[in-house]
């Protein structure tokens, strides 16, 4: 295969993200984009035509897209609520054999559990190659510095014992996010798959499979620490059209996962998200300790910065940093986001797995495991109880957030 044939489906904030990421992937090329809104395909189409991409083709439904789009490989990135349908469209025409290779499903890979698992088996009927889309663990920094940890801390004084891993900004972009019937819940869900694969991924030895890593228990807490208390109720009616009043969503959650090891000790996962975070923007920290070394790694200790002071006059946008909350002052500048995230060597990995006919390394069993992990989340935190590991006792489970039944504290 010379080029990996993509078609996009859904085309907001994290598709714009993906296709800023594809100025730095070789092996494939964008031919296609779906929407059922024709002016977001539109938009997108431009915003790729103004990165110097190819102008994509425009279609909008998945089954005309796949039939006669001449795609290879689908990358699934509309909301939540909508993927379920999309994995069963794009399976559809991959048994009518329009030449598919693989799919990809942004994170999280399902809204319960039973979702996520139903997904899993519509794929692996399929025979299609799958991808999950969890770009924290593509990251530069975390990439070199479990890289280094291992080599040489581990090699010399033992394995990690402990990962920490947190997520925090002042809030989504879109409406659905917010409301968790649609989206599935709060920021566990929107946030916790990120920090949870990461901290499991810095703390799986590279000579091992991910198997060596397995999980024992989940404790959890979760809380409504601004979002459902005014003025952020207020806020958020009048922004998005959201009711924190009567069906909140979690905007803090504090998980800690125990692992069994490779050598049948015990590690711990620490995982941290927020909404709810007040700072220059995203924030995105890991830890790695071990006997005798540690690694640390912060997505604002940047190299570049920017000073304004109050006499600049400058409207609001996320010019330099993704999440940004404030126009004055002095702040970090990202000076590429795709790659400094993960998302161009996520994409690039994808691609060229596609290519070569073989299994991304972060693959739908990933984020199986990443949504049971949630569902136990929020079980413990319903329960207030330390939850052992158990794929039995999440089937059928949905989260009383998801439900509107969820009530802070």
């Amino acid at each position: 295969m010379d080029k990996l044939r993509v078609g996009f489906v859904g085309t907001g904030f994290i598709a714009r993200l993906m296709a800023k990421s594809w100025t730095g992937v070789r092996g494939g090329d964008i031919v296609a984009v779906c929407n059922p809104s024709i002016q977001g395909a539109k938009t997108l189409s431009s915003d790729m035509e103004m990165l110097g991409l190819e102008k994509p083709a425009i279609y909008l439904n998945v089954h005309d897209m796949i039939s006669k789009g001449k795609v290879d490989a689908v990358w699934i990135m509309n909301p939540n609520y909508a993927r379920l349908e999309t994995v069963k469209a794009v399976v559809e025409e991959a048994r009518q054999g329009h030449g598919l290779v693989g799919v990809c499903c942004e994170k999280p890979l399902g809204r319960t559990a039973d979702e996520a698992e139903e997904m899993v088996k519509l794929v692996e009927h399929s025979e299609l190659l799958h991808g999950y889309m969890e770009n924290q663990v593509y990251s530069p920094s975390i990439i070199r510095g479990r890289e280094a940890a291992w080599s040489y801390g581990a090699r010399s004084a033992g394995r990690p014992y402990l990962a920490r891993a947190a997520e925090e900004h002042g809030g989504p972009h879109n409406s659905w996010f917010w409301d968790p019937i649609r989206s599935g819940g709060g920021v566990l869900l929107d946030m916790g798959c990120h920090s949870l694969e990461a901290s499991r991924f810095m703390l799986t030895d590279p000579k091992e499979t991910k198997a060596s890593l397995y999980p024992v228990s989940v404790q959890c807490t979760i809380a409504g620490l601004k979002w459902s208390r005014e003025p952020g109720i207020s806020v958020l009616r009048k922004r998005f059209g959201v009711d924190y009043s009567t069906a909140p969503a979690e905007d803090y959650a504090s998980m800690l996962v125990t692992y069994e090891a490779e050598n049948g000790g015990k590690v711990l996962s620490e995982v941290r998200t927020s909404w709810c975070y007040t700072g220059p923007g995203l924030r995105l920290s890991f830890e790695l300790f071990g006997p005798e070394y540690s690694v640390s790694i912060n997505s604002l200790h940047q190299e570049l910065s920017i000073f304004l002071s109050r006499g600049i006059k400058k409207a609001a946008s996320e010019g330099f940093i993704e999440k940004q909350a404030a126009e004055q002052g002095l702040m970090p500048v990202i000076p590429d986001e795709a790659a400094t995230y993960g998302y161009t060597e996520e994409n690039r990995s994808m691609v060229e797995a596609f290519r070569k006919g073989v299994m991304p390394r972060e693959n739908w069993m990933d984020g199986l495991l990443i949504t049971r992990l949630m569902m136990l989340g929020y079980k413990s935190a319903e329960e207030k109880r330390t939850i052992p590991f158990s794929v039995e006792s999440v089937k059928g489970y949905r989260p009383k957030v998801s439900n509107g039944e969820w009530r802070p504290e």
